[in-house]
């Protein structure tokens, strides 16, 4: 890449813009998944009775639906993700280009 180009880019304040949104929202988004991840790393970890526990009389544990709310969570968290970048870092990143070019 040009460096006279590269050079445009980093003193552009709409890349800086850019830059902190998106590092902000994906660093939010680690910690929420992370919370999530080892909350339940640490409850099979330290509370196997609850997870083992029975819901009504059937053979359904609370490990089981537990368990899909964290696959769950990850698929609705990376959508989130990919459909905020779309809506809005998109259009920022084709601002920029206009501007630098």
């Amino acid at each position: 890449m040009n460096e006279e180009l590269v050079a445009r880019l980093k003193a552009n304040p709409r890349y800086h813009e850019l830059v902190r949104k998106r590092s902000r929202l994906g660093w939010s988004l680690t910690a929420i998944m992370l919370v999530i991840y080892y909350g339940y790393v640490l409850l099979i970890a330290f509370d196997k009775e609850l997870l083992a526990t029975k819901m009504g009389s059937g053979v359904m544990t609370w490990g089981m639906p537990i368990g899909l709310f964290v696959i769950v969570f990850t698929i609705a968290i990376t959508g989130f993700y990919v459909r905020h970048a779309n809506d809005s870092y998109d259009k920022l990143t084709e601002q920029i280009k206009r501007e630098v070019a």
